[in-house]
């Protein structure tokens, strides 16, 4: 089942349990706060991004509030199931970004309803420092997602990252953001997930 962009543009739907049920995934700002509504029947069940913390991790971060999650979901191996890119790093105090992201990786689907992957892989993140932003694209249309990332460089500015699936993880590049880029990503965008195509009626 393909991904595709809901009709309300602020939602993708995909099987994301490879159960054969459309499941939506909503990102209203499309930033990577991601919570994955799932379908089973008639009954829904929601799921967000701290539940896909392990229980080590959570209880590592349980005093910490500094801390920021991100995540989003593409086909970035192009098997046909829905992957998570997940981050969890700590917020920019300041002007200074801060160097802890302690966890970046790749879930590899079909994922569980706590958002578990049938495997994992990482993702190779030359900086540390705190990820603002996190969503999937597919604008070549070829089936396999690229990871967009906007990171913080400290002062402000936001660095951003694209990467793509290689060796068993995703590789991210990097290059700054041109000004008008930098506002939309923290703006948001009117048509979040226009570079997915629509879904059928």
């Amino acid at each position: 089942m393909p991904l595709c962009a809901g009709a309300d543009n602020i939602s993708l739907i995909a099987d994301v349990d490879g159960d054969g049920q459309r499941d939506e995934v909503r990102d209203p700002r499309r930033n990577g706060t991601i919570t994955v509504a799932f379908r089973d029947g008639d009954e829904r069940s929601e799921v967000g991004l701290g539940k896909a913390r392990g229980f080590w991790e959570k209880l590592r971060d349980a005093v910490r509030e500094d801390m920021a999650t991100r995540g989003t979901v593409g086909d970035f191996d192009g098997d046909g199931y829905v992957d998570l890119a997940l981050f969890h790093s700590r917020r920019d105090t300041g002007d200074n970004h801060s160097d802890k992201m302690p966890l970046h990786e790749m879930r590899y689907g079909p994922l569980a309803r706590d958002l578990t992957g049938s495997r994992t892989g990482t993702i190779r993140i030359a900086r540390k420092s705190v990820v603002e932003q996190a969503r999937a694209t597919d604008t070549d249309r070829d089936g396999r997602a690229e990871l967009q990332v906007s990171q913080s460089d400290g002062d402000g500015v936001l660095l951003g990252l694209t990467g793509r699936q290689a060796k068993g993880g995703v590789t991210m590049g990097e290059g700054r953001l041109h000004e008008d880029a930098e506002e939309e990503w923290r703006q948001g965008e009117p048509a979040l997930w226009q570079d997915f195509a629509p879904c059928d009626a």
